[in-house]
């Protein structure tokens, strides 16, 4: 399985892609950083952040895309430009039939790190182990999204098993 990671934002949104499946060793096949400058319209940079994530789907073609789920902060103007570049990223990937899945901040820590409370520093630290690195990816929104496609490819088998026996309750619910 092939995932692009993208840690949504406005001014630096994170984007890496790993291969790999669950309980073997990942590979890393790029990461970086699709970047706007703080002083363009809001839409301009939207449209540069489309922009940029249309190259990196061009160039990985990637099965899946998993993306930070917005999580309420004491920001409104930070999540607000979280919640349009996420909303670039998935429409990006609907566009052309691909995939999306949210992860949350704190599920992709766990997953990658053991600690749903894990810092910047720990997530890349792993994510270097993990992907076999001489260094963790900066800026640290190029680990985040490592770490989400990580966290993807390490959860997707059992959410698909959840998902299948919610499915088969649900029918024999249905022809009882």
């Amino acid at each position: 399985m092939r995932v692009l990671g993208v840690d949504p934002g406005l001014t630096r949104c994170g984007v890496g892609v790993v291969e790999g499946v669950a309980g073997r060793p990942l590979k890393m096949l790029g990461v970086g950083v699709v970047r706007t400058a703080a002083e363009d319209d809001v839409a301009v940079r939207l449209v540069g952040i489309e922009q940029g994530l249309e190259r990196w789907l061009d160039e990985f073609r990637p099965d899946l895309v998993a993306v930070e789920r917005v999580f309420s902060q004491h920001n409104v103007r930070t999540v607000m430009g979280t919640a349009q570049a996420s909303a670039v990223a998935m429409l990006c990937a609907a566009r052309r039939g691909i995939p999306v899945a949210l992860h949350t901040p704190s599920e992709v820590k766990a997953a990658v790190t053991g600690s749903g409370r894990a810092d910047k520093a720990q997530v890349g630290a792993m994510v270097t182990r993990l992907l076999r690195l001489s260094a963790p990816p900066k800026p640290a929104d190029a680990a985040d999204a490592l770490a989400l496609a990580i966290c993807h490819i390490w959860r997707a088998p059992a959410q698909n098993r959840l998902q299948q026996a919610a499915a088969l309750h649900a029918s024999k619910g249905r022809s009882a």
